[in-house]
C-alpha cells in the first residue's frame, strides 16, 4: 500500500466522520415534522437514487453474496440508523452521538470473534471500561452535576445502534474481500435496506402518530412538511452526502486502511455533534456530559494507540 492511497483512506474516513457528526443535529430537527421511520426511508431512497446517478452501471455478483448485502443493509442501515433515529427522539443529539461512538469497541470485539483478528489486548479492555463509564455519565442530563436526570430508554436504544454497527463492520469486511465496485456495492446494500424499510413503512401506516414507526399519507400534512426548504436541505444532506457519499467513502476507507483502524476515528463524531448541537439546537454542554464525552474519547484513544504500537512491531 502506497502512502498516497493510505492517506486517501484516512481522508475519506475523516470526511465521513465529520458529516456523520452533523447528521444527529439534522435528524433531531427533522423529528419535529417526521417520524424516525419516515426520515430513514426518505434518506436512503435519496441516497439510492444518487448512487445510480453517480454510477449508472449494473454490477454482477455471485448470488450467494446477496446474503452479505442483505445482512449489511439490515444491521448497518435498518437496525443501526433506525434505532439511532429513535434514540434521538428520546434523548439529546449529543447523548446519542457519544454513546454510538463506542461502536469501534464492538467492531474490534466482533472482528476477533468472527474474523479471528487479534484486537483484544489489556489496553483494549482498559479503554473499553473507561468508555463504558463515560457512557454512563453521559446518560445523566442535568443543568449541573447535582441535578441528575437519566433517560435509559433513549440511551439503551443508542447502545443497540453501536452493537449493530459492530456487526455491520464485519459484513463490510467480508464484502470488501470480494473486490466489487464500491459504489455499486454500496447501492446494492441500500437496495436490500429499502426493501426491508418498505415493509416497515406498510406496517407504519397502521401505527398511531405517537409511534416511532408511524407513516402518514395525509395530503395536507405532507404538503406542509415537504414544502419547508430547511426540511429538504436536511433530507438531501442526510441522503446524498451522509448516506450516498459517506457510506461509499467509509467502505472504501475500510478497504484501504482496515476496518478496525478506520473505526477508531468514530470517537471524533461526538466532538462534531456536540459543537453543532450547541450552535443549531441550543443543547447545553453540561459539566457531567462533557466529562463523560471526554472519558469515552479517552477510552477509545487508549485502545487505538495500543493497537497502533503493536502493529509497528
Amino acid at each position: 500500500m502506497t502512502k498516497s492511497s493510505k492517506a486517501l483512506g484516512y481522508i475519506l474516513a475523516a470526511l465521513s466522520v465529520f458529516f456523520w457528526g452533523i447528521t444527529f443535529v439534522c435528524t433531531k430537527s427533522l423529528l419535529k415534522d417526521f417520524s424516525p421511520l419516515e426520515i430513514l426511508f426518505v434518506r436512503f431512497f435519496l441516497a439510492y437514487i444518487a448512487l445510480w446517478i453517480i454510477h449508472p452501471k449494473w454490477e454482477k455478483i455471485e448470488f450467494k453474496d446477496n446474503w452479505l448485502y442483505f445482512l449489511a443493509g439490515l444491521s448497518g442501515i435498518v437496525v443501526y440508523q433506525f434505532s439511532e433515529n429513535i434514540a434521538i427522539n428520546f434523548t439529546s443529539a449529543s447523548n446519542v452521538s457519544v454513546i454510538v461512538s463506542i461502536c469501534p469497541m464492538f467492531t474490534a470485539l466482533f472482528s476477533q470473534i468472527f474474523l479471528k483478528e487479534k484486537n483484544i489486548t489489556p489496553f483494549f479492555v482498559i479503554g473499553f471500561v473507561i468508555a463504558i463509564f463515560g457512557v454512563f455519565l453521559v446518560s445523566f442530563n442535568g443543568g449541573n452535576s447535582v441535578n441528575f436526570h437519566i433517560n435509559p430508554k433513549g440511551d439503551l436504544i443508542a447502545l443497540l445502534s453501536a452493537v449493530s454497527w459492530g456487526f455491520y463492520s464485519i459484513f463490510v469486511s467480508m464484502i470488501n474481500k470480494k473486490n466489487y465496485e464500491p459504489v455499486a456495492s454500496t447501492r446494492r446494500m441500500f437496495f436490500f435496506a429499502l426493501v426491508i424499510l418498505f415493509f416497515l413503512m406498510i406496517f407504519g401506516l397502521t401505527r398511531s402518530p405517537q409511534s416511532t414507526a408511524y407513516v402518514s399519507l395525509d395530503k395536507e400534512l405532507n404538503a406542509q412538511r415537504f414544502s419547508k426548504a430547511l426540511n429538504w436541505i436536511y433530507l438531501c444532506f442526510l441522503g446524498i452526502i451522509a448516506s450516498g457519499f459517506c457510506f461509499v467513502a467509509w467502505n472504501k476507507a475500510c478497504d484501504i486502511v482496515g476496518t478496525v483502524k478506520v473505526s477508531g476515528g468514530i470517537y471524533l463524531i461526538p466532538v462534531v455533534t456536540i459543537i453543532f448541537a450547541f450552535i443549531v439546537l441550543g443543547e447545553k454542554i453540561t459539566l457531567l456530559g462533557a466529562s463523560g464525552a471526554l472519558l469515552v474519547i479517552a477510552g477509545l484513544f487508549i485502545s487505538g494507540i495500543q493497537k497502533s504500537k503493536q502493529e509497528k512491531k
